[in-house]
Parts: structure tokens; sequence; C-alpha cells
């Protein structure tokens, strides 16, 4: 049986091309018309397709069927016009134009429809597929997890396997387990109204479950938040001995109960169909510029519960009211700060609520995050400096487990982009955070309701002077965060930013001077300054670091060191720099400069991803303090200083991804606290030290990707403390071949380019 929406797009085509013959003067628009009729065609079979697999009413083809009536009797008017009338074939040209309009519209929601069911077809596709037990499809608040839910449990196809076995039941934060499994109970027909306990609703849950068999089961588990993780494990462990499925719809991913399932933002056509579906009845969006239209979406980040509440809130509003909603985005202000959208952040902000007490400290974690910049990558090593000095995570493991858990509640991604499988060795440079921007703007409101504002987080400023610096009292802030496109004044005086822990300044301009106010912060711990320009920045007034006491870290990204050096500076408290993306290669061989005398304590020197880097300072080997000195994807990098064994201190050398390094220098073997070797993927290094033996205490090397090393030296024999050794296959016999008690490890490759060209070119 022919669809009736082909039959009109078959009479619209022909329609089409007899006008076109007749060379009135609408050839231009017309052929523009037919090509999309053309790509239609496909689209509409594999909706009617869909539409029947998914049991859904035709009415979703409806508007395209009378939108494309509309067009058939156009043409028949077109086709009426005489050559001569000059005005009427321009009005009809204009008539053409705004129905190719309408059928663009159309076209646009056809590809939403068919996203929605490629992405419904995938869930239902692994929940019916034979040994998956419990899926968790997860998502922040407002995605569409509860909406997906529902389509699933209407599904014909899920109903072709579980019949009548499907119950649907909404668990929330408010329900405690015990009446969950009596609801739960009563859906499958309990005579029960009520039950002593939670153990004892559970077991008559099992019997009703088990009556039910050999029939497979489907339970649907609506908004699961972390305290009914419990309830989880139970359902879990009837599923392994029951033929039994679970959904579950979540914010938080539950990874100990399988693989989950996340639900991505809206992409932008999806994202403006359904604002215009929440905006307008009608033709009415064509009342409203659509420039205009697509600025206010841009501002919703994608989040479908954002851009249903924004739209409705602006419709039958007249146009005055857009231009006022867009001007107020345009100049920072988030969709949490506008009356209408409290819906919103009651939404998103129950995640935050609902965290116990206990686990404030990741609240805490959470709203650190809005003070990076949006649409940024948060390299976990800047968060791992803050939350070292703010909450006492001495560790670095600590920081990351934190974000694991961010990450398990949706409330952030961690996102991971090293070559070789995930270890506990240390190193993080290649972890990155990243966050809907939604969530980040919910972190920035909550830092404006915070009275004591403990976060200063400023994103814009007027001018060349940040006015929320110089209008309000800062007694309390312990983060300030400065984002700024130009030159911010240093001569900003009397600001009292004494109790600032933590300054994170982000800027764009080719150079950038440390404002005065910098040098009032006496109890500043933490410094991370981000440049987010292509080519690193001069950075000058470095000598007001100077007059800090307790500055402890130091972070700097994209920044051209050379401006540093020519400010001498002595900096006694600081214990760690990182230097990322840098540029540094012609300070390490001014020998005016000397890092010794600039940071004479300093325990761990970090530098990722310094291009320019040839060799290092010989003074660098004077930091007798340094336990952690880690060089990693300096490809030029070819020698190390000859004194490197002065590093009496010393207990991690990482040199990873050093690809021109050769060789060692014979002070290596003087390295007496050396704990940990990493000499990954530098596959130009045709040989370990010849004495490493004597370095009595290294515990652990990684020389995976070092395949031209093919004998080790002797003296490993006498590495009597060396547990561990992580190498490639062909690396693998050499060691076997010394029979040592150690624990052998081959790792395999799983690397991710997604990121890199965020970083530097490829």
């Amino acid at each position: 049986m022919i669809n009736p929406v082909d039959k009109v797009l078959d009479e619209l085509y022909v329609g089409l091309k007899d006008l076109i013959k007749q060379n009135i003067g609408f050839k231009v628009i017309l052929k523009g018309i037919t090509s999309k009729l053309e790509a239609l065609r496909p689209v509409i079979g594999q909706m009617v397709r869909s539409n029947e697999e998914l049991d859904r009413s035709r009415e979703e083809l409806q508007g395209l069927q009378e939108v494309m009536e509309c067009g058939i009797e156009l043409i028949r008017k077109c086709s009426k016009l005489r050559v001569w009338k000059l005005f009427k074939k321009y009005k009809y040209a204009n008539k053409l134009i705004e129905w190719d309009k309408t059928l663009q519209g159309q076209l646009v929601i056809l590809n939403v429809q068919t996203s929605r069911d490629v992405k419904e077809t995938a869930a239902r596709m692994k929940l019916l597929k034979d040994g998956v037990s419990m899926l968790v499809l997860t998502a922040p608040g407002g995605c569409g997890k509860t909406t997906l839910a529902n389509m699933l449990y209407h599904d014909q196809d899920v109903k072709g396997k579980f019949d009548k076995n499907i119950f649907f039941v909404n668990v929330s934060t408010k329900k405690s387990n015990y009446i969950v499994v009596q609801e739960l109970c009563q859906l499958m027909g309990s005579k029960e109204a009520d039950f002593p306990n939670e153990d004892i609703a559970f077991n008559c849950l099992q019997e009703l479950m088990e009556e039910k068999r050999p029939d497979p089961l489907f339970l649907i588990l609506d908004d699961v938040w972390p305290k009914s993780e419990s309830l989880l494990e139970k359902f879990n462990d009837v599923t392994i001995q029951s033929n039994c499925n679970i959904l579950v719809t979540s914010r938080s991913s539950f990874p100990r109960f399988g693989s989950p399932y996340p639900l991505v933002a809206l992409n932008e056509k999806d994202a403006m169909t359904l604002f215009r579906h929440s905006a307008f009845r009608g033709d009415e969006s064509y009342d409203v510029p659509e420039d205009l239209q697509d600025k206010i979406v841009r501002r919703c980040k994608g989040c479908p519960l954002a851009i249903k509440v924004v739209g409705k809130s602006l419709r039958g509003e007249r146009t005055e009211s857009w231009l006022k909603r867009e001007r107020e985005l345009s100049k920072g202000a988030s969709i949490f700060d506008i009356e209408t959208e409290v819906q919103v952040l009651l939404c998103l902000k129950s995640s935050l609520d609902a965290l116990d007490e206990k686990d404030q400290t990741i609240k805490e974690c959470f709203l650190d995050l809005g003070a990076f910049p949006e649409d940024q990558r948060i390299p976990a090593t800047a968060l791992i400096d803050m939350w070292a000095e703010l909450y006492g995570l001495d560790a670095d493991f600590l920081s990351i487990d934190y974000l694991q858990q961010l990450s398990t509640r949706s409330l952030a991604n961690l996102v991971i982009t090293r070559k070789e499988a995930m270890e506990a060795d240390g190193y993080y440079s290649e972890h990155f955070v990243s966050q809907h921007d939604v969530l980040r703007d919910l972190a920035v409101f909550q830092a404006k309701l915070d009275p004591n504002k403990t976060r200063l987080i400023i994103d814009k400023c007027e001018g060349n002077v940040c006015k929320s610096l110089t209008e309000q009292k800062h007694q309390s802030t312990r983060i300030l965060s400065i984002s700024y496109d130009g030159v911010l004044s240093t001569k900003l005086h009397n600001i009292q930013l004494a109790e600032v822990e933590v300054l994170v300044l982000n800027f764009q301009t080719k150079k950038y001077a440390f404002p005065e106010f910098v040098a009032e912060m006496a109890n500043l711990k933490v410094l991370i300054v981000t440049s987010h320009g292509f080519l690193p920045a001069e950075l000058s007034n470095f000598q007001v670091l100077g007059l800090l006491p307790n500055l402890k870290r130091i972070r700097l990204e994209r920044i051209s060191i050379a401006s540093i050096a020519k400010n001498r500076v002595e900096l006694k408290s600081v214990k760690k720099i990182s230097l990322f993306l840098c540029s540094i290669g012609q300070v390490f061989t001014n020998s005016s400069f000397q890092i010794s005398d600039a940071f004479p304590n300093l325990v761990e020197l970090n530098i990722d991803y310094c291009s320019d880097l040839v060799e290092l300072p010989v003074d660098l080997c004077d930091l007798i303090h340094l336990k952690t000195l880690s060089i990693t994807h300096c490809h030029k990098l070819s020698a190390l200083p000859s004194e490197i064994g002065k590093l009496i201190n010393l207990e991690v050398l990482r040199l990873k991804s050093c690809t021109d390094l050769v060789t060692f220098p014979a002070s290596t073997k003087d390295l007496e606290k050396l704990s940990f070797l990493d000499i990954s993927d530098c596959f130009s290094i045709k040989e370990l030290p010849y004495d490493i033996g004597e370095i009595s205490t290294l515990k652990k090397i990684n020389m995976r990707q070092c395949s031209r090393v093919e004998e080790l030296p002797v003296s490993v024999l006498n590495l009597e403390q060396l547990q561990e050794v992580i190498c490639d296959e062909e690396t693998k016999g050499s060691w076997e071949l010394f029979n040592l008690n150690i624990k052998i490890r081959v790792l395999k490759e799983d690397f991710n380019l997604n990121w890199l060209p965020k970083y530097h070119s490829v």
C-alpha cells in the first residue's frame, strides 16, 4: 500500500518538473526545491518504516504532508501565470521562497525525529540483546531520560518480547527502597497492601518474579539516586538468577552495574526545532528574526529542559521582549539569572542538594569547575593543584577519585587521552575535564548565591577594569577567577583580596601583565595562568609574585617563559611548577637565568608539550629538594645534564615521549632515591644506563615503546627492590632472561587523537 505522504510527494515532484519546463522564470528557485524533494524521498521511507516498527502515529508526518499539499496548490497557480505579468511573477516568487522555508523547517523536524528514532532504537536493541540484564541510562537533569524510558515502555518490540511483564516505577529521591519495592509488588499483582519491612517486601517481590518465569520480565526504575544504590545491588543479584531485564534512568552512572548509556546534548538543528515547538504556534516563528532565535537557542547549550522552558517563557511575547532577553544573555547573564527559568535551576540544582554531608567536598569540587572558561577542557592537573591546597588532598590520585565521582554523577566528564591503559603511576597530564555549559552556568550561579562569596568568578570586564573587584568586599573569597579578552589594568589598588588562595587567570591577548592587586594576596597558594591564543603569550610584571609569602604552586599554559626570565625574582615558597605548551627553549639556554636561584625550594617540576625544549639548564641539577622531574612530549630534547646525579632527593624521573633522547649521563647511577623511571615512547633510546643496578631504590620502570633497547645491562641483576617493568612484547623476553622476581606488564596501545587539535597542530 502506497503511503499518502509518498503519493503527495510524487504529485508535487511532477508539478515542479512541469513548471520548470514552462520556463516562466522561477527556474533557480524551483531547481533548489526539486533537489530538496529528491533528498527527501529516502528520508520519508525511513520515517514510515521507523514509525511502523516503533508503533508511532502517522501524525508525525502530517505536517510535512500539509506543507506539500500547499506546495501543489501554489505550483498550480504559478503554472497559470502569463509571461508578461511581471508584478504577479514577483508576488509568486516571494510565495515560493516562503514556502521553501516552510519545507526546510519540516526537513529539520524529520532529522530530529530520525535522530530520536536512532537513539531510541539503539537503547532498545541493547536491552533486547541476550546477556544484558541491567542498563543505566544516564545524563544530567532535563536531558530527556524519563521521556526515552516512556518511549521504550510503549515500544512494540519491547512489548513483543516481554508481553505484559513490563513494569514502570518512579524511584526519585523522596521514596525509600521499601516504598519502591512495595509499589512493584502491587504492580505485579500482590494482594498484600503492606509489609512489615523492606526485606519481607523484597522476598515477596522475588516470589512474584519467580512465578512469572520462564517468561522474560522488564523493569523500568526511573530517576534513581545514589542513596538507592543498595536497591540496585539487590536487583542485580536477582537478574543474574532470573530472566529479567532492568532499565535504570539516573543522573549517576552506577558503573558497578555495567556500562552506562549516556544521553548527549542536542545538536544545533535539533535544539532549534525543539525551541520553535515550545516558543511558537503554527507559523509564528517567522515573525521573529531567525538570527535572534539562533542566538537565544545557543545560550541554552543543547539542554532540552532549558530550551523548552526558555521557549515557553517567550511564547506570545513581542520581538522587543526577545531582543531584551538576547541582550541580557549576550552580556553574560546565564539562563538562571532570569526569573522564569527557575524550573531549570531547581531541576539541575537537585543533583547537588542530593549529596550527603559526607559528599560536601564533591559538591565544592563541582562548584570549583566554574572557575574555568566555558567550552574549554580543564586540565586535571590544574584541579589537583587547587584541591591539594583548598581541601588537603595531598595525594594526586585523591583528586582524580573526586573527578571520577563527579563523572559518575553526570556533573562532569573525565576524558583520558593517554595511549596506554589506565594505571595509577601519578601521571595525569593527559587527563582533562569537560562539562556541559549549562552545568557550568549552575556552578557560577551558585557562586553568586553564596553569602560568603567564597568564589568570585569574573567572565567579563567593563573597559579594562573589573567592577566586581572594585565594588565589592572580598574578605572571604578563596578562589578568584578572571577571564578577559582585552588588556586588564595593572593599576588597581586597595582591593581586599588577602584571603584568596587560588587565582585563575585566562586571557587571549599576545601580551599580559599581572595586575598590581596580585601583590596584596598574602595568602595566595595556587596560581594558574592560561593563554587561549594560538601562540605562547608574553607575561610581564612577574615580579609581583615575589611579594607572596605563601605561593606554593604555579601552572602556566601557552606562556613564553622568556618574558618571565627578564624579571629577576626569588620565590622561596614555590614547591611545584607546571609548564604546558610553553615556549621555554631560549630561557634554558640563557646563562643569565638560574632556575635554582628563582625557585630554590622546588620539589616538583613538570614540563609538558614544550616543543622548543632542546636541553635542560645545568643549574637545574642544583635543585637539591627536587623529588619529581617530569618532562613529557618534548620531542626535541636530546640530552640530560651531565650532572643530573646531583639530584640526590629525586624519586620520580619521567621522560615520556621525548623522542630525540638517545642516552643517559653516567651520573644517573647516583640518583640514590629514585624509585620510578619512565622512558615510555622514547624510541630513540638504545640502551639503559650501564650502571643502572646501582640505583638500589628503583622499584618500577616504564619502557613501553622502547623497542630499540635490544639488550639489558647485566647490572639489572642488582636491582633488588625492582617490583615491576612495563614494556613491549619484544623487550619482555630480555627481562625474562634474567629470571628476576618481578612483574612484567605488556601494555596495548589505545590512542585517542580527538583532543589534539585543541592543543597543538598535528
